[in-house]
């Protein structure tokens, strides 16, 4: 990997990991585009799951003070019960939430309900998400297009009422099976955990806050445990360039967020659905006839 195929890797992640139209789709393309190791499936997902780690800064800068409320509150409530300063009762406020709890930590406690599918999926089928199979563009053109249906139904059929001091246990597991999807390459991450907060009945702002939120434990896990297996099958040369490239996705990922987030507030996903059904069928077509390769 040299610095230009870096920089490219870098600015498709950081503009497509929170926009709804799949980055590993996008990922896939770019590094077919600069011939990025000659298209070796483990060296592809080590880069892309390191380079990820570029957009989870972004993350945790642009929600720190959510994080660090989150995090503060959470400590804080839990030493108050094992310090015998509150009283253990279950009878939550909204249906939900215990009254012990804050909000802060009540959230953080959804953070990790909704976290656990997508890791003990992750972990079962470790093996087939790094391989070639998940490089496909067979797979990536239908899941575009699928979850492009899917999310035009959420639009449909969501209350969008929620904010997030509504959000429950069930909305937590709901948007956490979603997350699952995004196993699945082109399925988008954000797409699939913004579907599932509109099925959920949550505002289009509030789905997608509580999906960056939520994309916190699961690509810090994925991209720790790739970064240490990257250093055994990634060049050595590689490494400096893939840091660039790093901080590269970091800075157009913060942009990505805030875009976003203002986006939701006043409209629907609708221009992305279109783009995702218009980018699927495209690729379905050249493969079709040939043009395009379906493996990596």
């Amino acid at each position: 990997m040299n610095l230009l195929q870096a920089i490219i890797l870098g600015i498709v992640q950081g503009l497509t990991e929170f926009i709804p139209i799949s980055s590993t789709a996008h990922l896939v393309f770019a590094s077919r585009f600069v011939n990025l190791y000659d298209g070796d499936p483990q060296k592809l997902t080590a880069t892309m799951a390191v380079i990820q780690l570029g957009t989870l800064a972004a993350v945790f800068v642009y929600f720190a003070s959510d994080i660090f409320n989150i995090t503060a509150a959470f400590v804080r409530d839990h030493w108050a019960l094992l310090a015998n300063r509150s009283r253990l009762s279950f009878s939550g406020t909204n249906g939900s939430r215990p009254m012990w709890l804050s909000e802060d930590a009540w959230l953080g406690w959804l953070i990790i309900l909704g976290s656990i599918p997508v890791g003990v999926v992750g972990l079962l089928f470790k093996d087939e998400i790094e391989g070639a199979l998940t490089k496909n563009l067979w797979i990536i053109s239908v899941m575009l297009i699928a979850v492009a249906l899917f999310l035009t139904f959420a639009e449909l059929v969501g209350s969008q009422r929620k904010d997030m001091r509504n959000i429950g246990i069930v909305d937590a597991i709901i948007v956490g099976f979603a997350q699952v999807l995004a196993l699945v390459p082109g399925a988008s991450r954000s797409g699939s955990t913004i579907m599932g907060g509109l099925f959920s009945g949550l505002k289009r702002e509030t789905a997608a806050r509580f999906s960056f939120l939520l994309m916190i434990p699961a690509i810090t896990a994925s991209g720790l445990l790739q970064l240490y297996e990257a250093w055994k099958i990634l060049p050595g040369d590689s490494f400096l360039p893939l840091f660039a490239g790093t901080v590269v996705a970091g800075i157009v990922g913060y942009l990505s967020i805030w875009f976003l987030l203002a986006f939701l507030r006043k409209n629907s996903t609708a221009i992305f659905i279109i783009y995702r059904i218009v980018l699927g069928s495209v690729i379905l077509i050249l493969l079709w006839r040939g043009i395009l390769s379906p493996d990596v």
